[in-house]
């Protein structure tokens, strides 16, 4: 046969073109057809839509939660003014709805938030932290609105009426274990929130997770205190058998560990809920009662020349309320032949919070107590206005009588009671009113909150500034304190830290009366009237070290002791009128990482708190946080 061209045959039998053309090429899997351009930008273009439309239901909805949870806050902010304002009549239909409205709006905000979209969305690296930041506060709002604030509205005694108080205690009793349920709940939705993306792209989101952190930062603590009240406070009140309790009025013009100088008293008698004043009296009473009571060697050397359990104004020197109390009770033993329950200390500030839900007070002179007034009037005018010591020492007994009365009632009203509650936690969130029960197992419980006014014996990271009034006079109305504790990374062991503390005396040089300006201490150099003198004491974290200090740039020679496994390093300190002194230590605690637990010693003015943590150990990085503690 002859040879053909092949271009030939290929026109002549087209199916072979066909053929070819079908042949697999290299790199596509055989039988595999291609897809069409065509179908390939339909697919593109569904994909691009979905994703569209899922940005755009992303958007929809994050702005309807948005309005859902400020509606929510404006809900619960209605119902806090509510439960801290005067009553009125509907008050507790109106915390009832608040809260039922609150509930409702922020599980629709929760429920905008959930679904596929959002779900894919919040787990995209980088681009989906502020939607998962949404998320997570729509979440922790219907939480808190049904699982917390719902139960706990409940429990409390219904301001528009009710059986009283001993209602009260009955719903308490009954409530507890949802109040303590609601508390553990709290707790989980803080440890929730602190770990949401603190910054994103997205300010917005930043800021409302900023202000959820600040609210459940507030709320689980206060909750968790709440628990505790909640076992305790019906036998607290006498629901098993008659109960009394040794009330100090501490001044905080003249400083002392605990807040001030234990000064007007009072023994509370409670019995099945009802509260009663047995009688009042002051420091000078208590001059001769001795305290037979045993700290402990250690206490012992700590305040061997001071002698707290002989010399009734030192009693309470240390920061740890519970020695104080004890010798409080001892004391009151001693100068009566009586046991008391426990022991409570106030100061005048308390008293105003109280006169903000009672509304004035008001003494047999005419003399009006107010919010605003009582602790300008016990703590810096009436050493002007009584020249006569009996007179002015009657004066604030009259006052706690005075504030006694209004006080009692608002326990007595259902619809004062709530109010009168939120005022005891502001109180005792500030160290301002503390409680000691002289039965253990009451005690025990006490002790993990901070109302025990307890100094922890706990290793870690711990930071103190504690003085102590030297002169006798009562200048500390006019003292300010700030301290800074900065970590500076680790060697030999342990970490290096630096305590810087500020005092200053704004008291004037003249002009102030005598009894402000006594110096008891008798000082052999020249003094000027207003010149204030302070055992300044700074309580370090346990087994730690004092490498070096300074005062205001010099050397300086600090006393060093141990209470309750702290190290601590005192300075007698003379700081004349209008003065201001900086002491720098530099310490050396064990290894601990994160920021130091402050002690807090609520004076006048509060203390300005510094904190600048670093990093962990061996490692550093910036960051201050600031904010006034005490």
């Amino acid at each position: 046969m002859t040879d053909r061209d092949p271009r030939t045959v290929l026109r002549r039998r087209p199916g072979l073109r066909r053929d070819a053309a079908c042949a697999p090429t290299p790199g596509r899997s055989p039988g595999r057809a291609p897809v069409p351009r065509r179908v390939r930008g339909y697919a593109l273009a569904a994909v691009a839509a979905l994703a569209l439309a899922g940005t755009a239901w992303i958007a929809v909805t994050g702005l309807l939660a948005r309005t859902e949870l400020l509606t929510a806050q404006r809900d619960l902010d209605t119902l806090r003014r509510s439960m801290a304002a005067a009553p009125a009549p509907g008050t507790a239909a109106g915390q009832r709805s608040a809260v039922r409205s609150a509930a409702a709006h922020a599980a629709r905000a929760h429920r905008l938030t959930t679904g596929p979209a959002w779900y894919a969305a919040a787990r995209l690296p980088f681009l989906g932290d502020p939607l998962r930041t949404v998320r997570g506060a729509a979440a922790a709002a219907d939480r808190l609105s049904a699982a917390v604030l719902s139960p706990l509205l409940r429990a409390l005694p219904a301001p528009d009426g009710g059986d009283g108080v001993s209602g009260a205690l009955t719903s308490l009793r009954a409530h507890a274990p949802d109040i303590v349920r609601a508390a553990d709940v709290a707790s989980r939705v803080q440890a929730d929130v602190r770990g949401l993306p603190r910054s994103t792209w997205l300010p917005a989101a930043d800021r409302a997770r900023t202000v959820l952190a600040r609210q459940t930062d507030r709320l689980a603590p206060a909750l968790t205190d709440a628990s505790v009240a909640a076992r305790l406070l019906p036998s607290l009140l006498g629901e098993q058998g008659e109960r009394r309790y040794f009330l100090a009025f501490q001044n905080t013009a003249e400083a002392r560990g605990t807040g001030g100088v234990a000064g007007a008293f009072a023994v509370l008698r409670a019995d099945h809920g009802q509260v009663s004043f047995e009688r009042f009296g002051n420091n000078t009473e208590m001059a001769a009662a001795k305290a037979d009571v045993d700290l402990g060697a250690e206490f012992a050397d700590r305040y061997a020349g001071s002698d707290p359990t002989r010399v009734w104004a030192n009693s309470n020197l240390s920061p740890h309320f519970p020695y104080a109390a004890r010798i409080w009770a001892a004391a009151w033993r001693d100068h009566t032949g009586e046991r008391v329950d426990g022991a409570i200390a106030l100061d005048p500030a308390t008293l105003g919070r109280f006169l903000r839900v009672t509304g004035p007070a008001h003494l047999a002179d005419g003399t009006e107590l107010t919010a605003g007034n009582v602790l300008d009037l016990t703590e810096r005018a009436s050493y002007a206005r009584y020249d006569d010591i009996t007179r002015r020492k009657a004066f604030f007994v009259d006052t706690a009588r005075a504030v006694a009365g209004p006080l009692l009632a608002a326990y007595d009203d259902p619809r004062r009671l709530p109010a009168l509650l939120v005022a005891v936690h502001e109180a005792q969130r500030d160290g301002r009113l503390k409680l000691w029960s002289a039965h253990p197992s009451e005690q025990r419980l006490l002790e993990t909150r901070p109302y025990a006014g307890t100094l922890p014996d706990t290793p870690g990271p711990f930071a103190g500034l504690v003085v102590n009034n030297a002169a006798g006079s009562k200048l500390d109305y006019y003292l300010d304190r700030s301290l800074v504790w900065e970590a500076n990374g680790c060697a030999d062991g342990g970490r290096a830290v630096t305590a810087t503390v500020t005092l200053t005396n704004r008291a004037p040089s003249a002009g102030l009366p005598g009894y402000v300006t006594l110096r008891e201490d008798h000082p052999p150099h020249r003094t000027r009237p207003g010149d204030n003198r302070l055992l300044v004491s700074y309580y370090a974290g346990v087994g730690a070290d004092l490498v070096g200090a300074t005062l205001d740039g010099r050397p300086a020679l600090l006393a060093p002791a141990t209470e309750r496994g702290h190290s601590v390093f005192t300075l007698d300190l003379e700081l004349p009128a209008g003065a201001r002194r900086t002491l720098v230590l530099h310490l050396r605690e064990p290894h601990a990482d994160g920021r130091p637990v402050l002690l807090r010693q609520p004076l006048v003015t509060p203390l300005r708190a510094t904190v600048k943590p670093g990093g962990a150990c061996g490692t550093r990085t910036s960051g201050t946080a600031e904010a006034p503690i005490g």
